[in-house]
């Protein structure tokens, strides 16, 4: 009787998605339960298929990733981890571009997954989203990126310690009148979650955010240009600004170049993501391992996919503060007035 990966979770005491990572050298498992996860397998006799014949689903050899956009930073750079461990496996992907969750995302109809697929990933769409229930009906082994569904792996980050520590970076440096960019008006629960970080940093600074200060950005540049161009025009604008992606952060600073003002020096910026450009642009930034993040979830659902017993994971991946130039103290300030603002 052949070994699975049950056997070698089960035995080591571990997820079959914990082996699975162990034994692909992945990261964020820890190196005693890795080098325990070998031992195991080493004296199971236990070795990973690389075939995608070896699946417990053995129909078709292909997984489903629906995804608002392909196009944009995020779902480019998760596409890019979770086709990474397709490719290692010889599983092919079929990827639904479905549009603005903030809408109505065009899902696919069930009938165009069933039987087609073996197992889908859904990044980023909120779980209300029209018909996430339905395709989730269809029994398929399922990964969430970015929010999460009972029953179903998930991979995320803490959006509310993400917005906390953005926020608060803001707040350390000595701002006090610090503007918020959200995403659109229908927020997404990572978006819910990280405007929660900021307003628990501003009440934990004894600070109240004033609601004239908080624009929506639909997380695009140009939407983040808009945004920041709409806080400059209040009678009494910000010192600084926490906005929630960094391509929104590009757009503020683009507004804030347009309108003469220096980034950083002028006005202090704080963003989340790590996009490549953050570093170009000199974007402060809460990192998250956006490519880490696709494939970390498509090594779980395989591992559902050869297990359908394996319990599903809730995981959640470490960001990283990366300070640079677009934060400074308001002293730093040539143009500041008394309280750090411009004047």
């Amino acid at each position: 009787m052949s070994i699975t990966i049950r056997d070698v979770a089960d035995a080591a005491g571990v997820s079959t998605a914990t082996v699975s990572r162990a034994l692909r050298g992945l990261p964020h498992v820890d190196p005693e339960t890795r080098e325990r996860v070998r031992q195991v397998a080493a004296e199971l006799d236990y070795v990973v298929s690389p075939s995608a014949s070896r699946l417990a689903s053995g129909r078709t050899g292909t997984v489903a990733v629906i995804t608002p956009f392909i196009d944009r930073w995020f779902f480019s750079s998760v596409l890019s981890g979770i086709s990474d461990v397709l490719q290692e496996r010889d599983v092919d992907l079929l990827v639904f571009e479905v549009g603005d969750p903030g809408t109505n995302p065009g899902l696919p109809p069930e009938r165009r997954l069933r039987g087609r697929v073996d197992g889908l990933i859904v990044v980023t769409l909120p779980t209300d989203a029209m018909r996430v229930a339905d395709l989730l009906a269809l029994g398929l082994p399922t990964s969430f990126i970015g929010t999460t569904w009972e029953g179903s792996n998930s991979v995320t980050i803490d959006d509310v310690s993400a917005g906390r520590v953005a926020t608060q970076h803001l707040i350390n440096l000595g701002h006090r009148h610090i503007g918020m960019i959200s995403g659109r008006p229908r927020a997404s629960a990572s978006q819910a979650h990280r405007a929660q970080g900021y307003r628990e940093a501003m009440a934990g600074a004894g600070l109240t955010p004033e609601p004239s200060l908080e624009a929506y950005g639909y997380f695009t540049v140009q939407g983040g240009e808009e945004a920041m161009t709409a806080l400059l025009s209040q009678p009494n604008p910000p010192t600084a600004v926490f906005a929630m992606s960094d391509d929104m952060a590009f757009g503020a600073i683009r507004a804030l170049q347009r309108h003469g003002i220096r980034p950083g020096s002028d006005i202090a910026i704080a963003s989340i993501d790590g996009h490549e450009l953050a570093e170009l642009l000199d974007v402060t930034t809460v990192r998250q391992p956006v490519v880490e993040m696709g494939r970390t979830a498509a090594e779980a659902l395989l591992a559902r996919m050869m297990d359908e017993a394996a319990k599903p994971e809730e995981m959640m991946v470490p960001t990283t503060l990366i300070v640079r130039g677009s934060s400074v103290p308001p002293e730093r300030t040539s143009t500041a007035g008394p309280q750090g603002r411009p004047t």
